[in-house]
Formats: structure tokens, sequence, C-alpha cells
């Protein structure tokens, strides 16, 4: 059978992504679906049944990263990747990470009601703690399997509630003691990984596909002051040692000193945890995060090594602790993806620019292992971490489609 034959279900895979956000839905048509948590276990059996449905097997590996794989003809052949994540944002949408997933399954479901086999075999993932929304950084299920770090790496690291992410982790192994377990770590040929854009251009250019020639780079801190606490109405303000106040002073500093005059430098505060958070207190402890992002390497390393010495210089009565715990430099996707992407959107008729990425995503440590690129489909206003996330079923299909092409061309 021609492998022109396949062809993806708009309906079939937006019911799914659909099924997919009612579970940790939130007002807004939202979802709060975060890493190692019961409802990332829900999310994760649908793809489990829906893998079962269509005879792909199933498994996990150390970092619980769920694998769904369809066999090629030849069993010696390296498979073809994709995928995405399952977990999101606290106040996230419904599309962010799950349409990657939803739209590899979909992919394999085509094939397997054309008939049609291919050469290589086919994994679809969905990667573990993306977000880092629970437990940052984000990505930890890529880079155990890419061997940036070693799966143990993070067991220390601790939500807001106190929860180790070694135990969470150990207690989603545990529900999902039933699953075949698989060695982690594997030489794909390729990954291709789909992705709505979360940003304005397709949009507004009016395109049905990005073709993603890299990301940019990102670093995060983890900013600590500590103070003492007083009491708010007796305790003189010349003699307190003020977390707040000295956190608040170098989030300023750092906003002036991460001044683009071209706006391309991404720098953020998006947390922030005092103690003892109480309104009659002086604060003792002030915990503040930093995401830096810049699409040029040395830009990058330059400003993110002048952090430290920023909050330091705005203390004046307290300590402070600065700890780098993320750095991925900006990354190039293989030519050839690129161009096989590019060939694919062509082929569909599908109008199409080349396009970097803003976001970082699990593609951009899968490409430390093989050839690796990324498919983006529009964004709704650019919106994205919002439960106003929005792309049409229709914008979603034609990503399939070029991700369907896309996956034959490499698997054969």
């Amino acid at each position: 059978m021609p492998q022109s034959a396949a062809r993806a279900s708009e309906t079939r895979q937006w019911n799914r992504l659909m099924d997919l956000a009612e579970i940790g839905a939130i007002a807004g048509n939202g979802v709060n679906r975060q890493a190692l948590t019961p409802g990332d276990r829900a999310a994760r059996r649908l793809m489990v049944g829906w893998a079962a449905d269509i005879g792909a097997t199933v498994s996990i590996d150390e970092a619980n990263n769920l694998w769904l794989r369809v066999e090629g003809s030849d069993a010696s052949a390296a498979p073809v990747l994709t995928g995405s994540h399952l977990d999101s944002q606290p106040k996230g949408g419904r599309f962010d990470g799950a349409y990657g997933v939803v739209a590899g399954l979909e992919v394999i479901a085509a094939l397997h009601d054309a008939g049609i086999v291919t050469r290589r075999p086919i994994e679809v993932v969905a990667w573990t703690n993306e977000e880092g929304s629970r437990f940052a950084p984000g990505c930890t299920g890529s880079m155990s399997w890419a061997g940036t770090h070693d799966v143990h790496h993070w067991d220390e690291v601790r939500d807001q509630e106190g929860v180790y992410y070694s135990t969470a982790l150990a207690e989603q192994m545990k529900a999902e003691s039933d699953l075949p377990r698989r060695p982690l770590g594997s030489k794909p040929y390729a990954y291709v990984e789909a992705h709505i854009e979360q940003g304005p251009i397709l949009e507004a250019e009016a395109l049905d596909i990005g073709v993603v020639t890299g990301i940019q780079g990102s670093r995060w801190f983890t900013v600590t002051v500590s103070g003492e606490s007083a009491h708010a109405g007796t305790a003189p303000v010349s003699l307190r040692k003020d977390a707040m106040i000295e956190a608040m002073r170098a989030i300023l500093a750092l906003s002036e000193a991460m001044h683009d005059p071209e706006d391309v430098l991404r720098f953020t505060v998006g947390r922030l945890a005092v103690s003892p958070n109480a309104s009659n207190s002086v604060a003792d402890s002030v915990t503040f995060s930093i995401d830096l992002r810049h699409p040029d390497t040395e830009t990058l390393r330059r400003r993110g090594d002048t952090i430290p010495d920023v909050v330091r210089a705005a203390m004046r009565a307290c300590t402070v602790v600065v700890r780098e715990s993320f750095h991925a430099d900006p990354l190039a996707f293989a030519p050839a993806v690129i161009d096989q992407i590019e060939q694919a959107a062509h082929a569909a008729g599908f109008s199409h620019r080349r396009i970097a990425s803003g976001a970082f995503h699990d593609a951009q440590f899968a490409a430390r292992v093989c050839q690796a690129g990324m498919i983006f489909v529009p964004s709704r206003a650019g919106i994205s971490h919002n439960p106003a996330e929005f792309t049409s079923a229709a914008q979603l299909a034609k990503g399939t489609e070029v991700l369907l092409r896309t996956v034959l061309a490499l698997a054969g």
C-alpha cells in the first residue's frame, strides 16, 4: 500500500486532546497537570490505553519517560522518535506539550489504519517533567535520557510543599509498576517534535507551519536572601535585616543590568517565596527565581555570569546565595531534518517559514543524541502557559500532517 494512503484524523486527534484536557481542568479552559502527580499519571494511562488499541507496545524507563513503540520491517534499524510532554504549568493551557504527544500517537494510528509498516520502528515518547513548574529545572526526563545529567541529579530538589523529586518519582514508578521497563537512553535515527508556537509570528503572518531552526539558550538561577525576622511594629527600620527589601533591591538592580536595547534578551523573575510570610513580621528569608534567555551563546554566558555580582552588590544587611540550576546553550537543529520538514510542508501545500524557538523543549536534549527538528503550528495571539492558550483543530491537523510526512520520510 502506498505511503500516501496514511491520513491523520483531525477529529480523533482533537477529541483525544479534549479528553486529556479534562484531567486537571481549571477555569477558563486551562489545565493544572503538573509532573509526577495523580493527574499526570491519569493522563499517561489514557495514552497507554490508546496505544494498546493500535497494538503499540508500552514501556517506561528509569526517568519515568513513557514510550509507545510500533515495530518496523527491519528489527535492527534505529527508530524514528517523536513526542513531547503531558505535564503543564499550574495555570497552563490544553495544547502545550500534550499536542506533540497526541500528534505522535496520531501518526502511528494513521499508519495502523492504512496498514503501513515502515522500515524503521517508530517510537512516541512522553517526557517526564518538561515544564519544571513543580520541580525545577524542567526537561529532567529528556536530560536523564540524553545523559546530560544522571537521573539522580535532582533527587534533593523539592517542590513548594517540600516533597523531594526522588520521592515523587519513586511514587510514580510504583504506581506504574505494571508497565514494562526499558533501559534509560537509546540511539534513535532521528527525533521530531510537534508543538504550538507559543509566540505570535505564525498567526501574524497567516502561516500554517513553522519549520524550527533552533532554540535559544537558557540559564536558570535561584537566589536566596537571608535576614532576620522581627516585629513590624517595634523593630526600627534602620536596625532591620529585611530580606524582602533587599530581595526587591536585587531584583530591581538585575532588571536594570539585564536591559537590552534591542529587546532580544529575556529576563524574568517568576517565583517569589517569603518566610515567615506574615503581614506583621519582617521577612527573614526570600527566595526568587531567575530565567535568562538569549539566542547567542557568548551573550548568554556573559550576561548570566554577572548575576551573582549584581545580587551581592544589592545587599546591605542580609546575606545571599545564588545557585545556577539549569544551563542550556543555544542549539541549531540538524539541517537534514529542517529540510525534510520544509519539504513535507511544501508537499502538503501548507504555507510555512523557518523560525527559531524562544522557549526550550525536550528536543533541545534529544538533539545531543541524534539528528532532530521541530514543527510549530500557530498559537492564537501568541498566548501560552495560560488557560487562554488556543490552536484550532484544523491548525493542529496541518502540523500533524507535516509530522506524518516527515516521520514517513525518515522511517522509510
